[in-house]
C-alpha cells in the first residue's frame, strides 16, 4: 500500500532501490498494476541466490523489463551506483536483523542514496524486547526526513513508517557497508 503512494506521488521516470529484496514481493506485484511501470528503473538487491532467482522470474514474467535484480549485499553501497539518486527506497525487513547502531547509521546514510524528496519506506517487527521505533523515527527526522506516514496496528507485529526527505541529498560514496546482519 505505501509502495502505491509513494508511486503515485511521482511524476515522471523514476528509480527505485529495494533492499535486501527477497522474493520481489515488495515491488514487483504493486509495479506490474502501475501506470509507471514502463518508466520506473528499479534494483532489486537481494544477496540470496534462490530468493534472487524468484524475483527474477517474477519481474520478468510481469513484463517488468526496467527491474534489475542484482544478487549481491544489499549493505554496499557500490551495488546502488547505476539507480542513485533515487526517488524510492525500500528498507524493508532490515531494522529488526541489525544492531540499533547499525540501524542508526543506515538510516543516516540513506540521504546519499536519495533524489530530492525521496520516498523510504521501512519496516520494524514489534516482537522484540524493545521497541525502537520512537528512536528509528527520530534518527530520520536528524537525517533530514519528514514523516508521512506511521503505522503500528496494534493486532500486527509489524510497524511501517514512510518518510520523505526534506534537504539536500547528499553526495553518493560507494565504498560505504551500511549493516550487518545479526546472526
Amino acid at each position: 500500500m505505501r509502495l502505491r503512494e509513494a508511486l503515485d506521488a511521482q511524476e515522471g521516470p523514476l528509480r527505485l532501490i529495494s533492499m535486501c529484496a527477497g522474493q520481489g514481493v515488495d515491488v514487483i506485484p504493486v509495479l506490474a498494476e502501475h501506470p509507471h511501470r514502463v518508466d520506473t528503473d528499479a534494483i532489486l538487491v537481494e544477496l540470496d541466490q534462490q530468493l534472487a532467482g524468484i524475483a527474477e522470474e517474477a519481474a520478468r514474467t510481469a513484463g517488468l523489463d526496467k527491474v534489475r535484480i542484482l544478487c549481491a549485499d544489499a549493505a554496499v553501497t557500490a551495488n546502488y551506483a547505476d539507480t542513485v539518486p533515487a526517488d524510492i527506497i525500500l528498507a524493508v525487513g532490515i531494522f529488526g536483523n541489525i544492531s540499533d547502531a547499525d540501524v542508526e547509521f543506515t538510516v543516516k546514510r540513506l540521504p546519499m542514496l536519495a533524489s530530492p524528496s525521496a520516498t523510504v519506506i521501512w519496516t520494524r517487527g514489534r516482537i522484540f524486547d524493545h521497541d525502537i521505533t520512537p528512536t528509528i523515527r527520530r534518527w530520520f527526522e536528524e537525517a533530514g526526513f519528514e514523516e508521512v506516514a506511521f503505522e503500528a496496528p496494534e493486532d500486527f507485529h509489524y510497524r511501517v513508517g514512510m518518510n520523505r526527505l526534506v534537504r539536500a541529498p547528499d553526495r553518493f560514496d560507494p565504498n560505504v557497508t551500511l549493516f550487518r546482519f545479526l546472526r
